[in-house]
């Protein structure tokens, strides 16, 4: 099954993330969602019990969600982007930020890039991105404009490298660097990581990325999962486009 277009890849390259139209068959999203709402403890069909706007889940292991992260298409995509042999294959899908139509502030809508390693004080992230090769959004539900998608400042994984090789494979705390990859990518355009239930958005790992309140009418269901790499990453030796992508942003 074909992966990416060599158009999608510069695009990834570029921006910073590519969505995959129907990564995975929308049965199988539909089947992962009757399960994640028992798991949620709310009503699909009684909003009285809709009673927060963010309900998050861990892992899921069920068939459903092991079928989803690892039908052909998506591990060609995979393959095309970090290297053939060079990332850890999912058993299954988390975590789940389970948004609902709410008028209370979610709490968690800041922009930031993802941690994928421990430093002293917690958790953060170097500029190898030891421990992420991409940040997965998997569409479990159909994403309106309105309904909570993703913000994503578009080409902001170029402006990250720099920020980070000053502080070596240590790597910088999450919460400490978000300020500066914040105030470094207020120039960047905004996308919102709309779709229909069975895309995926394969998303650089340094992406600047943010959750929002929930506006529309039903639940939001996606799962952002990391996908890890074999071995690490090297932006000084660019073998795929996710290092080429470290590579641009640095001096």
């Amino acid at each position: 099954m074909d992966g990416l277009t060599a158009e999608e890849i510069e695009r990834f390259v570029e921006g910073g993330f590519v969505r995959l139209d129907g990564a995975f068959p929308r049965e199988v999203a539909e089947a992962g969602r009757a399960l994640l709402w028992e798991r949620t403890g709310c009503d699909p069909h009684d909003r009285r019990t809709w009673t927060r706007p963010v309900v998050r889940l861990g892992g899921c292991h069920d068939e459903p969600f092991r079928a989803a992260a690892t039908t052909p298409r998506l591990h060609a995509a995979f393959d095309q982007l970090v290297g053939s042999g060079r990332w850890v294959p999912l058993g299954g899908l988390g975590t789940w930020p389970v948004r609902f139509p709410h008028p209370d502030d979610p709490g968690d809508a800041g922009w930031h890039v993802e941690a994928s390693i421990a430093v002293d004080d917690g958790t953060g992230l170097n500029a190898r991105s030891d421990g992420r090769a991409l940040l997965l959004l998997f569409l479990f539900s159909d994403v309106g404009p309105d309904d909570a998608p993703t913000r994503i400042r578009v080409g902001s994984h170029l402006d990250v490298p720099r920020l980070l090789e000053p502080y070596g494979d240590v790597g910088a705390e999450f919460l400490a660097f978000a300020p500066e990859a914040v105030a470094a990518t207020e120039h960047r355009a905004v996308a919102h990581a709309t779709g229909a239930a069975g895309d995926v958005y394969l998303c650089h790992p340094f992406l600047v990325h943010g959750a929002q309140a929930h506006h529309g009418t039903e639940p939001r269901f996606m799962a952002q999962p990391p996908l890890l790499p074999v071995g690490r990453l090297d932006p000084t030796d660019p073998r795929a486009p996710v290092e080429r992508g470290m590579r641009v942003g640095l001096p």
